[in-house]
């Protein structure tokens, strides 16, 4: 009877440790948003396949409601959250920093060391902190150029020959003078730094450094980035759009080229539908023809709140979803999720032709940069330089400072004020 009691108990804490325990039933929710949440019920089907009695309850609140609803529940102590929350990586350690009690350790739940090695270190890198791990990576945002076959074409363009940002400014002036009425790309100017930040990213600099201990938006990277996007706007290639406008004007057809990680594909791919076989991918120019060709933009995790009921169904929903090939695989091929899980990267169906990218192996192209981003660190004062620097690139665009290095300059004295942290040597 001893014995019986004993291999009874081993299996239910190993049973445990998968994730496995209790989730054969009852009900999650999980926050996210746009692209990402249809991505996610995606998964649901083969989810339900092994775990038929959980159900699965996708909610799309919006990219900024997820983040402030969830910073209000963690302040109210739980309050009003769901089993699991979408978290960018960028603003994770927001969370951490400020609700560590709010998240579930999901070491406890079987996520191993094992498990985690199978994803790159620059996606865990926000995710950890000691020896918890609040999140498990998902997509990352490995950055490309899309752009219309069409119209480089029609200019005698091959994108083949744009190597640098130099070079990218000559082709945008003959494409637009090819095809009246088309910009070479679009920029959020007021609304986001993304440009900036994806050119910074290329050239190894980010607002803080790497240990997230000193303030480097003033360093020669970002200031080379955001010298070339001042010339590429006065040059009268960029013109101005947030999210939604890129997307009406892929459709529209008055733009040839946008920036952007990997994981706008099926965003596009949706909502230009009059583009099929028309659109292409390329690899980012870079400062010099010999320079990095690869960025990374954007990304999130799935993490577990402390308040979930079902811890254990929700952990095993998210190990199927992100910690499984066929998982991921399902979210890129639904709706372009970039994997961050490194067994998907090597999936069949990354090498297969795309019949919307005009038969261009697209996954095979994008994916082959992840080895060469450099880690970019968030902090937890990521929230308060993004308003800085985005206030500082406005003023700066507008013609408001000598330089851009006197631009970035005011940004980090501003964000030092505001962080207390020093500005690095």
């Amino acid at each position: 009877m001893r014995i019986k009691l004993a291999c009874a108990t081993l299996a239910l804490a190993t049973a445990m440790a998968s994730g496995s325990a209790f989730a054969q039933s009852g009900e999650i929710t999980v926050w996210s948003w746009n692209s990402a949440a249809q991505s996610l019920q995606s998964t649901v089907e083969g989810f339900n396949k092994q775990f038929p009695d959980v159900k699965v309850t996708v909610e799309d609140i919006g990219n900024q409601q997820v983040f402030d609803k969830t910073l209000a529940g963690c302040a109210a102590g739980g309050e009003g959250l769901p089993d699991v929350v979408s978290v960018e990586n960028g603003e994770a350690e927001i969370f951490w920093s400020q609700f560590p009690d709010c998240f579930a350790d999901l070491k406890t739940l079987g996520y191993t060391a094992e498990d985690q090695a199978k994803f790159p270190d620059f996606k865990r890198t926000e995710l950890e902190v000691g020896d918890v791990a609040y999140a498990m990576p998902w997509d990352s945002g490995p950055v490309v150029m899309f752009y219309r076959r069409d119209f480089y074409e029609k200019a005698g363009v091959d994108p083949a020959t744009i190597s640098t940002w130099d070079d990218f400014i000559a082709a945008g002036k003959k494409i637009q003078e090819a095809n009246p009425g088309v910009t070479m790309t679009n920029a959020d100017f007021n609304g986001d730094t993304e440009w900036l930040r994806m050119l910074a990213n290329e050239q190894s600099c980010a607002y803080f450094s790497n240990d997230g201990q000193s303030i480097t938006v003033n360093q020669p990277g970002c200031v080379a980035a955001l010298t070339k996007v001042k010339e590429m706007k006065d040059a009268g290639l960029m013109s101005p759009a947030d999210w939604a406008g890129k997307l009406t004007n892929n459709e529209a057809g008055t733009v040839a080229s946008q920036l952007y990680g990997g994981w706008y594909e099926g965003s596009l791919r949706q909502a230009a539908p009059s583009g099929d076989g028309k659109w292409g991918v390329y690899m980012m120019p870079s400062m010099t023809a010999d320079g990095p060709h690869a960025a990374n933009l954007g990304g999130s995790s799935l993490a577990i709140t402390s308040a979930s009921q079902n811890k254990e169904a929700a952990y095993a929903y998210v190990n199927y979803t992100l910690g499984t090939v066929e998982g991921q695989v399902k979210m890129l091929s639904t709706m372009g999720l970039v994997p961050s899980l490194t067994a998907a990267t090597e999936d069949p169906y990354v090498a297969e032709s795309q019949s919307y990218w005009g038969g261009q192996a697209i996954w095979k192209d994008i994916l082959s940069t992840l080895p060469k981003i450099v880690p970019s660190r968030g902090t937890p004062f990521q929230s308060d330089a993004e308003a800085i620097v985005r206030s500082v690139q406005t003023r700066f665009l507008a013609g408001e400072y000598a330089d851009a290095k006197a631009a970035l300059d005011d940004a980090a004295n501003q964000i030092a004020s505001a962080t207390g942290l020093p500005l690095a040597e």
